[in-house]
């Protein structure tokens, strides 16, 4: 074989699948934490690409990483002490084989996940105009995702600068290609009027040449473009699950570049890799002797205080939906990283609650109004978060985010810690939950109780006793992901539109603040904790509960729900010690188990409680069937009267 690749690329190669091999040596001697996926085979690629790209720009990857962050950023030793589970890895050994951070240089196991992220950094790099470009590592296999089709289409309507490598390898894990995949692949991007190209690794030289004129066409039209790769791995899935028959796997290896450069040209083969060798063997010998990242780095109590610091709250006489439009307008000229996101957000609709209205004329570069697409719109959002930007992603109804909940859960919320608090994502979605105006099953759900056990992300509910500018203002100061949760009813209504009377309205000085409504002239004898929707509702009917339970309540409406101000409900059951949350959402497993069962934890007296909630139903549209289903004045009168008399 005549040889007229590089030999400085033939040796990156090499040692691309020396780590690899070490790697399942490793793995056999029971040094690696969890599994590995190599890339043995497909080395070429990585060099093609990931190696041909600017330090400015950026990788994201997949399960089957290790080559691309070896092509793109160099380092051997902290991939090695990063699957050694070493405090001296990429990411101290936390991420493991599939989630490292290192210089630009991203990876995630969810498939297809990484897509729509990728389009927000470089959708983030070309708001900044800085020339950078990205590229997006998937397999043949992520074409089988949804937000893969989400966002080809969103990079060719915006012109976003993203290469997407697909690395064909012909098999999903184990599955031939011809069992999962219908149709063909090229069509896939060229239907979104994506610009494609085609090589494969078995003639390297070539495949540089063309992934390099596809990283110069995104860098100098700005516009995204779609790469398929033909390539095959030499080595399982993983570890041990290859079913492939074994003729086949023989048939490539023989022809595979590495081999024959090894029958070929054995001299210089054996002496690069005796070189290679022996530098990934020390390395490894000298980070085996490492320790482990404490526990006290990766996690520690975080203690949560409430101010006791009261402040009377007076009427404001605009809705909360202007309060909010005005809050945005003036922030989207303010504050030159804040991006907004959302379906039909363009002026003049300003989205389907007016929230956003106008915006997209102030500041039209930093407004986006998105196909129905809530998995791309997540991930956009994410990818512009971690390129510094502070999105803020309107996902139209609450039901919806559901569709998001893989962007939330797998990689806004998991980035930080994942990635050894090396990034921070500070992105905000904002969402209307709650029924009440008959739109029924699937647009009228209070999903608040999912979203509050997600770790690293806070959960903040607004409501009408004070301007939620005061909430958003404090959003805009964190470092991590804030789901927001509007309640649709309220939007129309003023600040403090119906005072109780005989009742004093106050809040307390927190970044999110509680609102307290307690009794003018006389001790509460009942604590009620609701928020939200649901708190003007309860604020409307605290004089009806004192005359037709003869109980005094005292109102508690949390803003931040993901941490609930315990220390100040227990403030007000050790007085009352009765204690009932109402929440709109179903009650098993809800807001009100959690707060319960902290305040139990805490107290060393005994106190009566009792949730009220929506009954575990799709909210109907009918409204009489729909005022049965949530708590209603009647149904929480009487279940007072039935439970605390």
């Amino acid at each position: 074989m005549q040889i007229k690749l590089n030999h400085k690329i033939i040796k990156e190669a090499l040692t691309i699948r020396a780590v690899e091999e070490k790697f399942l040596s490793l793995f056999s001697e029971g040094k690696l934490n969890g599994t590995v996926h190599t890339c043995v085979g497909q080395e070429f690629s990585a060099i093609a690409f990931a190696g041909q790209l600017k330090k400015k720009d950026f990788i994201f990857s997949n399960h089957r990483c290790h080559g691309h962050y070896i092509a793109f950023t160099g380092d051997v030793r902290g991939l090695l002490a990063e699957l050694l589970g070493k405090v001296s890895g990429t990411c101290g050994g936390i991420g493991s084989s599939q989630h490292l951070c290192k210089d630009n240089f991203y990876s995630n196991g969810i498939q297809g996940g990484i897509v729509p992220v990728a389009a927000g950094y470089a959708l983030g790099n070309k708001l900044k105009e800085n020339g950078a470009i990205g590229i997006v590592f998937i397999g043949d296999g992520t074409l089988g995702e949804g937000a893969l089709y989400e966002t080809l289409n969103i990079i060719s309507k915006w012109e976003i600068p993203l290469l997407i490598v697909c690395e064909n390898n012909f098999y999903a894990q184990s599955t031939p290609q011809s069992v999962n995949l219908a149709g063909n692949i090229m069509a896939r991007p060229e239907a979104f009027g994506i610009r494609t190209f085609k090589g494969n690794t078995d003639d390297p030289e070539l495949l540089m040449k063309d992934a390099k004129e596809a990283i110069d066409y995104v860098r100098n039209e700005t516009k995204p473009s779609f790469f398929l790769v033909d390539t095959y791995r030499l080595n399982p899935h993983s570890k041990g699950d290859d079913d492939r028959d074994i003729e086949e796997i023989k048939k490539y290896r023989e022809s595979d570049f590495l081999e024959t450069f090894s029958r070929d040209h054995s001299s210089y083969f054996n002496n690069y890799l005796e070189v290679i060798n022996k530098q990934v063997d020390d390395m490894v010998n000298a980070i085996l002797k490492e320790g482990e990242l404490p526990i006290e780095a990766y996690y520690h109590t975080v203690t949560q205080t409430n101010s006791e610091e009261w402040t009377k709250i007076e009427p404001v006489n605009k809705r909360q939906v202007e309060l909010l439009n005005t809050f945005f307008k003036e922030e989207i000229i303010a504050s030159k990283n804040l991006v907004f996101l959302g379906e039909d957000v363009l002026s003049p609709y300003g989205g389907a609650f007016k929230v956003a209205k106008d915006l997209s004329v102030m500041s039209p570069t930093r407004v986006f109004s998105t196909p129905i697409s809530e998995a791309a719109i997540m991930g956009i959002s994410n990818g512009l978060a971690l390129n510094g930007f502070k999105p803020f992603a309107e996902i139209m109804f609450g039901d919806f985010t559901t569709l998001a909940f893989d962007q939330i859960i797998n990689h806004a919320a998991k980035f930080h810690h994942m990635y050894n608090k090396l990034v921070t994502c500070p992105v905000v979605v904002r969402t209307p939950m709650g029924g009440r105006r008959g739109y029924g099953p699937t647009h009228s759900q209070t999903l608040d109780k999912f979203l509050i056990g997600i770790d690293n992300t806070k959960t903040v509910a607004i409501n009408t006793f004070f301007d939620p500018a005061i909430v958003y203002r404090s959003i805009l100061k964190e470092e991590h992901p804030v789901i927001v949760i509007e309640n649709k009813t309220d939007y129309g209504k003023k600040i403090l539109h119906h005072p109780a009377r005989n009742f004093i309205n106050e809040m307390n000085g927190d970044e999110y603040p509680v609102v307290r409504i307690r009794p003018a002239v006389s001790l509460p004898t009942i604590t009620i904790v609701a928020y939200g929707g649901m708190a003007d509702l309860v604020n409307s009917i605290l004089a009806d509960i004192f005359s037709s339970t003869d109980h005094k309540p005292e109102l508690i409406v949390p803003s931040l729900i993901s941490h609930l101000p315990i220390d100040t409900i227990i403030t007000s059951v050790t007085q009352t010690e009765k204690l009932l949350v109402i929440e709109e959402g179903s009650a098993y497993a809800g807001i009100g188990s959690e707060l319960i069962s902290a305040v139990i934890e805490k107290i060393d007296f005994k106190i009566k409680v009792k949730r009220i909630a929506a009954y575990p139903v799709p909210i109907p549209s009918v409204k009489t069937l729909e005022h049965i289903v949530l708590p209603d004045r009647e149904r929480i009168i009487q279940e007072i009267k039935e439970h605390f008399n």
